[in-house]
């Protein structure tokens, strides 16, 4: 069954799997089973494990439909992804790769060809949703059977809930020592879908045959996968809880209750009690409110709204009387909503000032941007960072599908390959410019001590924060711009300037 929905790239040598009584460490919540018999008798698709990661991203399905959390995600994911009509959210990177310019044009086309085989322009705000919100990513990829030198040729999106990463390994007890030592540790993943019914029809596919990115965030304890939305669980069942109390003890103490004292005179005990029914059947207004719905109906299951109070008064008494229970107090309060919702923000790492919608991001100094939102920018680049590990994988299967690299060149140039990704809120930008203005302001007052306390190299180097190759392409320039004419030198008496002619 492998063989048809999924492929394998063979290496020419195999790298052997050293000695050792634990297996490795990888951030994808693998489930690690023993090898031995059919793999299906010892997965249980439907057991506790898998059927309570099934939940767990029900549950985070569940709370990012709540208008806050929602709010604070569609923040996350506009932050990460900018979308441009003219230009790809993401642009690949190779400065410091070392290779030819023709090869780099290969390279940034086949990323091309990946990104319109995700629809990525397109539809990079829903992926980048699905990754965030679930904690996992997963991908079919689907080549042409018989012919994989044409690369991929198509990319589905599989729902992580009925797909599982599975390590086989296989022990040998060591005759020294008596420990089990991982002779081999084999890597596939299990499909299930939610009409089969029993473990042993789980499809068996490669891992090479499918692209899956996870958050990175992973449970030490249960080895599973967890979510960015992980910590907002609480946040988010406190809020609604809190919301939900909140609604009821306003409608059902907001109103004003009457208070009936009914005089039953020398009526018997049983008489008065049904005369006493009999007048609060007549005026009794049975309100409630359902929580579910929102809706106020007369239903005397549910909490009641509005309660009348109705109390025998016998005779010497002051006879009937009709009198009124003031309503709550403090209604306007919402303290506690606002803490929630704060505490919200904050396990989403969002900046809490952006929850108050009539707060203005500033554009000024870069003084006036407050800590929260410095954290929140080095956030964005861990997701950013984190989620290129899907164009990473797809990079690296159609570069070794069409034969354009080897397994080891691809090794050895990972490390070197970059995502840029498109930025919008104005902070870097920002920072940059606030940054050269600074330190051109620290280089005018320096003049006097150019070629009596620090060089001219210092200045750059350490002021201006240049690098080497970067003040020989700058002087470059300045040569090249003074010689047309373009720039006139100042006076000879800057040492600057006779050092670098």
């Amino acid at each position: 069954m492998a063989e048809l929905f999924g492929f394998e790239i063979k290496r020419k040598t195999a790298q052997k799997e050293l000695p050792s009584f634990v297996p490795k460490t990888d951030e994808d919540g693998s489930g690690v089973i023993q090898a031995g018999g059919h793999f299906g008798a010892y997965i249980d698709m439907d057991g506790d494990k898998v059927k309570n990661e099934v939940e767990l991203i029900l549950k985070y399905r569940d709370i990012s439909a709540q208008p806050e959390c929602d709010a604070a995600i569609e923040d996350i994911i506009n932050e990460s992804i900018v979308g441009d009509h003219d230009e790809s959210p993401v642009n690949i990177v190779m400065d410091e790769l070392e290779i030819s310019d023709k090869m780099k044009d290969t390279i940034k086309h086949e990323f091309d060809s990946v990104l319109k085989l995700l629809n990525f322009n397109s539809y990079a705000h829903d992926i980048f949703k699905k990754w965030y919100v679930d904690g996992r990513l997963p991908y079919h990829i689907i080549i042409e059977k018989g012919n994989p030198k044409k690369g991929i040729k198509e990319l589905r999106y599989i729902d992580p809930t009925k797909l599982r990463k599975v390590k086989e390994i296989e022990e040998k007890q060591d005759p020294k020592t008596g420990a089990k030592l991982i002779e081999k540790v084999d890597e596939f993943f299990l499909f299930q879908d939610k009409t089969m019914n029993g473990a042993e029809q789980g499809l068996k596919i490669y891992p090479d045959a499918i692209a899956y990115c996870t958050s990175g965030v992973m449970d030490p304890g249960r080895k599973r996968i967890l979510s960015y939305l992980h910590k907002a669980l609480k946040p988010v069942n406190q809020l609604r809880m809190m919301e939900d109390s909140l609604v009821i003890y306003r409608i059902s103490r907001a109103p004003e209750r009457r208070i009936f004292y009914i005089d039953v005179g020398n009526l018997p005990k049983g008489k008065a009690e049904e005369y006493l029914r009999g007048i609060m059947n007549q005026y009794r207004n049975k309100l409630v409110y359902d929580a579910k719905t929102g809706d106020i109906k007369d239903d005397r299951k549910h909490m009641s709204m509005l309660e009348d109070f109705f109390l025998p008064r016998r005779e010497g008494g002051r006879g009937t009387e009709i009198t009124t229970l003031p309503g709550g107090e403090n209604l306007g309060q919402i303290d506690d909503i606002i803490y929630f919702q704060k505490k919200l923000y904050k396990s989403l790492n969002v900046p809490v000032n952006r929850l108050e919608q009539e707060a203005q991001f500033s554009l000024g100094r870069t003084t006036e941007i407050t800590r929260d939102e410095v954290k929140f920018k080095k956030f964005i680049d861990r997701l950013r960072k984190r989620f290129s590990d899907l164009f990473m994988q797809l990079l690296r299967t159609q570069l070794l599908l069409k034969g354009i690299i080897t397994d080891n060149d691809w090794k050895e140039w990972k490390e070197s390959i970059v995502f840029n990704f498109i930025e919008d809120n104005y902070f870097s930008e920002l920072k940059q410019s606030e940054m050269l203005r600074e330190r051109f302001e620290m280089l005018g007052s320096l003049d006097e001590y150019v070629g009596k306390y620090i060089s001219n190299e210092w200045i750059r180097k350490n002021v201006l924060r240049q690098t080497d190759d970067e003040i020989e392409e700058i002087q470059k320039q300045i040569d090249q711009e003074t010689k047309t004419g373009e720039n006139e030198p100042p006076d000879g008496e800057d040492p600057r300037w006779q050092n670098n002619q």
